[in-house]
This record gives C-alpha cells, sequence and structure tokens, in this order.
C-alpha cells in the first residue's frame, strides 16, 4: 500500500493547492463580539477567496475529507460492495479527479466514476421557499467572487485529461439533476458523493440516485453541518425521514456527514 499512499496522498495535496500552502482555517462561528466574528468571516472569505477560487486548486475540500473519501471508496473495495462512484455537484472537478486516482491506484477496471453538474453554476434558489439560499445567491461574495462555482466541461475534461485521468471508466452527465439523474444509465453505486450545495440539489441527487445505492455502500453529504445559509441539512433529514433510513449520520468534519446504507 506504501506506493497508492504516496501518490494518492501527494494528488490530494495538488488538488487542493496545498502541497507547499497550508489550509485556510475554518470559517469561524464564535467570538468575543459581533465585530470580531464578523471581522474573522471577511478574513476567512478573504484567504477561501485567494487560496482556492483564485489559485490552482481543483478542489475546496479539506484534505480530511479527501482522506475520508479515500477510506470509503477503499472499503468498498475491499468488501466488493457493487456500484460505481459518484459525485453530484464537481467545481473544478477534484473530487471525482481523486476518485478515479484510487480506482487507478488500486487496478480497479470495472467501476465508473461519474462526473454530475450542471456546468453552469448553481441554480437560482426560490425565494420564498429557500430563504437563506436565495439570499446567498445572490449575494457579493457568491455572484461576483465565486460566480456561482460555473465550471465549464471542457474545463473540467481538461483537468482529468491533465492528470492522465480522463478515460473511458470516467462519464459526464451535464445539466440540472432534476433532469439528468433520475435516467442516468447507472445500474449501482457504491459512492454517492453529493455536494449541490441547495435543497433543491441534495433532494434531486437523493431522489433521483440513492435507490441505486447498494447495501454497504456510502452517502456523503459535503454540506450537511452547514445552516446558516443552506437548507441542506432539512433536505437530507426529510428525505431519511421519508425513506426509512435509521442509520446513523456520522461527521467528518463540523460540515461534512455521511452514513452507511444498511437495508
Amino acid at each position: 500500500m506504501e506506493e497508492p499512499s504516496l501518490y494518492l496522498g501527494l494528488l490530494a495535496r495538488v488538488l487542493t493547492n496545498t502541497l507547499f500552502a497550508a489550509e485556510p482555517g475554518a470559517e469561524p462561528e464564535n467570538a468575543a463580539s459581533p465585530v470580531e466574528l464578523a471581522r474573522r468571516r471577511h478574513q476567512f472569505v478573504l484567504d477561501f477567496t485567494r487560496h482556492y477560487i483564485d489559485g490552482p486548486a481543483l478542489s475546496m475540500l479539506p484534505l480530511a475529507r479527501l482522506d475520508h473519501l479515500r477510506a470509503c471508496i477503499e472499503d468498498v473495495i475491499a468488501r466488493n460492495v457493487p456500484g460505481d462512484l459518484i459525485e453530484t455537484g464537481v467545481w473544478r472537478g477534484g473530487a471525482t479527479i481523486f476518485m478515479r486516482a484510487v480506482l487507478r491506484a488500486h487496478g480497479i477496471t470495472d467501476r465508473a466514476v461519474w462526473v454530475a453538474d450542471s456546468f453552469e453554476g448553481l441554480p437560482k434558489p426560490d425565494a420564498e421557499k429557500f430563504p437563506l439560499e436565495a439570499k446567498r445567491h445572490a449575494g457579493v461574495v457568491l455572484r461576483d467572487a465565486y460566480k456561482h462555482f460555473a465550471v465549464s466541461l471542457e474545463e473540467v475534461q481538461r483537468n482529468f485529461a491533465a492528470f492522465g485521468l480522463l478515460d473511458e471508466q470516467v462519464q459526464f452527465l451535464k445539466g440540472w439533476f432534476r433532469d439528468t439523474l433520475p435516467a442516468a444509465p447507472i445500474k449501482h453505486l457504491a459512492i454517492l458523493r453529493l455536494d449541490g450545495d441547495y435543497y433543491e440539489s441534495t433532494m434531486d441527487a437523493l431522489a433521483g440516485l440513492y435507490p441505486r445505492v447498494s447495501i454497504g455502500g456510502y452517502v456523503i453529504v459535503d454540506d450537511y453541518g452547514e445552516e446558516s445559509w443552506t437548507y441542506c441539512r432539512r433536505a437530507v433529514d426529510e428525505f431519511r425521514r421519508d425513506y426509512g433510513i435509521d442509520a446513523p449520520m456520522i461527521p467528518v468534519d463540523s460540515k461534512c456527514y455521511y452514513w452507511q446504507r444498511s437495508q
């Protein structure tokens, strides 16, 4: 395992622009005063934008989340849990590039990596139903600094190719999740990673794909712990309630959670 570990560890740092630079600190949640909290959040946005948006990073995931993603993939390989791997909401493609690299490092040729995104940025939320999301969507940071995380299909494909990982085991699903995921030609999934940010993107991905997650497979929700700007947690909780899912939600860190399908 030493050679795959070295390759995958280096790749994770290249994808996150942390080979020579440290990760930006976590977004602050508490401070001695509202003024200090506002100052810290402003600094976080500046650091985040400089490191990820304006830098060469292909993934905004903290290294801990990539380590966890790798552990999940290696676990389903070891236990022969059937199915492909998918991320819904990919930005520049970093996490899906990493997925493909894990399969390559372990010589897996019978699983695909599905790359699902509008490739046009985040969808505009309904302001009446989802006011927090609508406010964030229209805000200067997400609109002007982050460009609603819009990255073209061609750019993501170029990023895969740069690492020698654009091949027949990589499949792209372009369009809004409600249109592309229900009819996607996917039989089984071993890894379902959700990073659509908003309520509807999260619910559309779960409704369209969860029935295809194999028993023993993993569902990873990138923004489950975020509550100040998204209703992602509400979407997941409602879906789990309606689907009768009682597997525990387990934190990867304060924002990212996962569960393992048991029935």
